[in-house]
């Protein structure tokens, strides 16, 4: 798929991420205010039910992970400058996501669910089809028959002319990503149409691996700031205040995966659901990637970082789920999260004393200001040789 789009589709998932963050944790409140209206799920199916849940967690993390440090390593083969996060927009996204998450609030209280609803579904059917579109391309390019040809196409519009010419689409695909499209477009409609878990949860993993590929932290910090910030979000908006339990429970969009506690008893028309949110997926996720790429820097066989923190992970997951059933009550899942995948990778850097190196590690270094005015210097050094030899040549 195009870069355009695939850029696109990055910035929408912040964009998801920023509003709708931790939104689906509170949203098993809204499983608990209907529970009784519904015949009470067995324990084998809360078991199969959230153990499910786990498992979709855990996959869009371990393949992202490994997404990302494929496109790391393309970019820079390429030379192309990278799009991290930096410190300064992990300070801010907790506050841009509480602005976003209290905007739907006052939208959902001032108009009718029905209409934003509608126009979010129209939002998330597109970015959706496109983020799935993108995550099957590799699948689809492999398993295509050679009867099939991939016929390469470009539509490419400009602006101007000559200095001023400006790029507005520059789109390349071919025969195997219309089948992609048509393919992700198929599974739209069927969302749109039942709104069916299972088309529900392709869009949500779609999103989920994607994001965990393409959003990149620079360095250790600047995820211990994001995590920290987020930490104390999701602690707020949950038991704070009743404002991520109302976006939860009138937010209709595929930002959660699902999955039926009486599954055993009604099949795939079960409808009585266990929820987890994407922010609980891809904003630790994007902190394990990073490990992963770090693991990968130094060469090593084992994946010390990843594995521990990943192990973590789950560790914190399970407990958000105990505590939940405990306790009944919608439980803030970073809250967990965050102090097992910030802890583990301290503590391993400190029994094998690495701390320096892993506060020291960055995935795209900035050039020093004396570094970059001494290439300056020396790339116009060069140029004046050059140029100079020129006209010695030619005066010859």
């Amino acid at each position: 798929m195009a870069e355009e789009v695939i850029g696109s589709v990055k910035e929408a998932i912040k964009g998801i991420l920023q509003s709708v963050n931790g939104n689906a944790n509170a949203a098993d409140a809204k499983n608990e205010t209907i529970t009784n209206e519904k015949k009470i799920s067995t324990p084998e199916g809360i078991a199969v039910a959230y153990g499910s849940l786990v498992v979709m967690a855990m996959l869009p993390i371990i393949f992202g992970s490994i997404r990302s440090v494929k496109l790391h390593k393309l970019k820079k083969s390429t030379g192309e400058k990278a799009d991290t996060m930096t410190k300064k927009d992990a300070m801010y996204f907790p506050l841009i996501a509480s602005v976003a998450l209290f905007g739907l609030y006052m939208f959902f209280k001032i108009f009718q669910k029905v209409h934003i609803n509608l126009l979010l579904t129209g939002y998330f059917f597109i970015l959706g089809v496109i983020a799935l579109a993108h995550l099957l391309s590799p699948v689809i390019n492999s398993l295509m028959p050679a009867a099939v040809p991939k016929v390469p196409f470009h539509i490419h519009f400009t602006k101007g002319e000559g200095k001023h010419k400006e790029d507005i689409i520059n789109y390349k695909f071919s025969t195997h990503d219309i089948v992609c499209l048509v393919i992700s477009s198929a599974i739209g409609v069927w969302y749109l149409l039942k709104k069916h878990w299972i088309a529900n949860n392709m869009f949500g993993l779609a999103f989920a691996i994607n994001g965990v590929e393409m959003l990149h932290l620079n360095n250790f910090v600047t995820g211990v700031i994001l995590l920290s910030g987020l930490f104390f979000y999701d602690i707020f908006w949950v038991f704070g205040t009743n404002v991520m339990v109302t976006v939860a429970k009138s937010f209709e969009a595929p930002i959660k995966l699902v999955f039926p506690q009486d599954i055993l008893d009604n099949g795939l028309n079960a409808s009585n659901f266990a929820m987890l949110g994407l922010g609980d997926i891809v904003i630790p996720g994007i902190f394990i990637a990073l490990l992963l790429r770090f693991d990968d820097s130094k060469k090593r066989k084992t994946r010390i970082y990843f594995y521990s923190t990943l192990a973590a992970y789950f560790m914190g997951l399970m407990a958000t789920i105990f505590v939940m059933h405990v306790f009944k009550h919608a439980q803030p899942a970073l809250l967990y999260l965050v102090p097992a995948c910030m802890g583990t990778p301290l503590l391993v850097a400190l029994i094998r004393g690495e701390l320096k190196v892993l506060f020291a590690y960055e995935d795209h270094p900035e050039e020093k200001p004396e570094k970059k005015e001494k290439k300056e210097k020396d790339d116009s050094g060069n140029s004046s040789s050059n140029s100079k030899k020129k006209e010695s040549k030619k005066a010859k």
